[in-house]
């Protein structure tokens, strides 16, 4: 069976993906999605998203990857940047939009391009800042690395590039 690593780069790698993230943020803190095999060191945290498909609106891909992620429906508040994401062999440009909760309960989801043998999403939960600041830097997706606040994260916009 091929690894992991493989299964990721032959599904997403060495091509331009357009994605959509969530920033949806509760009392509970900040939802995030935790990827194995993804980031520095096999762990990534980052916020609910991933890759638009053709004829897909970003509210509707949004939506969609919430409920695919989280089992959470969603309703769309405002568009916030746009990041581009360049990690060998994956890049994208990822259109960030805040995010309001309106249904369902919080599960971890699939990723429907892997196998059922081959998910990378272990764990979905809301962190709170002093949480995700204890974690090693590596682990976060590039555009919660350097947030402040809760509010700097919201506040963000323009373009931003992973360095």
């Amino acid at each position: 069976m091929d690894s992991l690593e493989s299964k990721i780069k032959s599904n997403y790698g060495e091509k331009l993906r357009v994605r959509v993230c969530g920033i949806c943020i509760t009392e509970e803190g900040l939802l995030m999605v935790h990827h194995t095999a993804l980031g520095k060191g096999g762990s990534l945290w980052a916020p609910p998203g991933g890759g638009m498909e053709y004829g897909e609106s970003a509210h509707e891909a949004l939506k969609r990857e919430f409920m695919e992620e989280t089992h959470l429906e969603i309703e769309v508040e405002r568009f916030l940047f746009v990041h581009e994401y360049l990690d060998p062999p994956l890049h994208g440009i990822e259109l960030f939009f805040e995010v309001k909760i309106t249904g369902g309960n919080l599960k971890t989801g699939t990723d429907p391009e892997m196998e059922a043998n081959a998910q990378i999403i272990t764990q979905v939960e809301f962190k709170s800042f002093e949480r995700i600041q204890q974690l090693p830097k590596a682990h976060l997706h590039y555009a919660i690395q350097n947030m402040t606040s809760f509010d700097s994260l919201l506040n963000q916009s323009g373009y931003m590039k992973n360095k």
